[in-house]
């Protein structure tokens, strides 16, 4: 075929995929209206999930896994709109890694709306001013994110499916590198710069900020004083800040995984991982004989980790990460005996690991 006649044939196709939109979309109107007379949620994770899984089978690896996934959101993005006006928090202001985390995940057609802290998303959440929150809760390289972790405690909100983005932190200043006195950034991004800054900026003052947005906008205000910022390049983008350095995180692979937030159980996919807290008896052995359960029924541990109670001095609870959906076997027989034998014992979700 010659180059017009190719051409001709790409604008054929493209004509033809408006028209399979437009009857994916009236397909999706109705499903919204019987959701609606239903109270059944719009976001469904699970069948995302399976779904994302037959797409990729389909495609059988002739388009990049990456761009169709890109594409596929924004899709879904589009069926929320027309199911619902779907609203969501993230910590703000615009330009923040929770941010992106959101776009990436629920596309540019949803509501988006930030929030100063995680304990506002909590209760903007809780609240229904929101119907989900983006929250960051484990870095592949700073690990847990506690200020966010501590909000799971004493909420009855789920953990209903996952995210994780790839984290790509830079230097951004309005003056030369020469100039730099003071960096900002959010305390897990400071720490997952921690070796770069102790080599390139020794001599720097290092202040930890509520978000990456808002350390932007401090070197911003503050660059007469030589201050720079750490973050996301799109923060530099809204404040007008020079990018003076791309990919300073101390590890090539740096990736937070965040938790979508809100009132709904997710079902079980088929690949699932859950999320759970407790405390342990107070006594020796008290938190391996805990997880000797685990052991015993083949379940694998992804993550463990633990935060001081604030209820009483020296005593903590224990957020584990583990295979499975708690409604699934084996996970749903182990979790059973712990409930019995732990003084305080929570499914914080189950989710799909996609």
């Amino acid at each position: 075929m010659t180059l017009p006649e190719l051409r001709e044939e790409i604008d054929r196709i493209d004509a033809e995929l408006v028209e399979l939109l437009k009857r994916r979309a009236a397909c999706v109107h109705e499903v919204g209206q019987i959701k609606k007379a239903e109270n059944a949620p719009i976001f469904v994770p699970e069948r995302e999930s399976l779904l994302l899984d037959k797409l990729m089978k389909l495609n059988a690896g002739v388009l990049p896994e990456k761009g169709l996934l890109s594409i596929w959101r924004q899709i879904v993005s589009c069926s929320f709109s027309l199911e619902g006006d779907m609203k969501v928090g993230y910590l703000g202001p615009e330009g923040t890694w929770s941010h992106q985390a959101a776009l990436g995940r629920f596309g540019d057609s949803v509501s988006l709306l930030p929030y100063p802290s995680f304990a506002y998303i909590f209760s903007a959440v809780e609240r229904g001013e929101v119907d989900y929150g983006v929250i960051p809760i484990e870095n592949s390289t700073d690990g847990s994110v506690s200020q966010a972790m501590d909000n799971f405690a004493h909420t009855t909100l789920r953990i209903c499916a996952q995210v994780e983005q790839d984290v790509q932190n830079c230097l951004m200043a309005n003056i030369p590198e020469g100039e730099i006195r003071t960096v900002y950034s959010h305390p897990q991004v400071l720490g997952q710069c921690r070796d770069w800054l102790r080599r390139e900026f020794p001599d720097a003052m290092q202040i930890p900020t509520a978000s990456t947005a808002v350390a932007a906008q401090m070197a911003v205000e503050n660059a007469a004083e030589g201050a720079a910022a750490l973050g996301c390049p799109v923060a530099a983008e809204h404040t007008g800040l020079r990018v003076l350095r791309h990919n300073i995180q101390d590890k090539a692979v740096n990736t937070t995984r965040f938790a979508i937030i809100g009132n709904q159980k997710t079902q079980p996919s088929g690949r699932d991982r859950s999320t759970i807290c407790f405390t342990v008896p107070h006594v020796a052995g008290g938190l391996v004989d805990v997880l000797q359960h685990f052991k015993a029924h083949g379940i694998n541990i992804l993550n463990l980790d633990s935060r001081p109670t604030r209820d009483t001095a020296w005593e903590y609870l224990f957020y584990v990460d583990v295979e499975g959906h708690e409604d699934a076997e084996p996970l749903a027989a182990c979790l059973a005996e712990l409930r019995a034998q732990c003084p305080m014992f929570k499914v914080l979700g189950s989710y799909p690991e996609s």
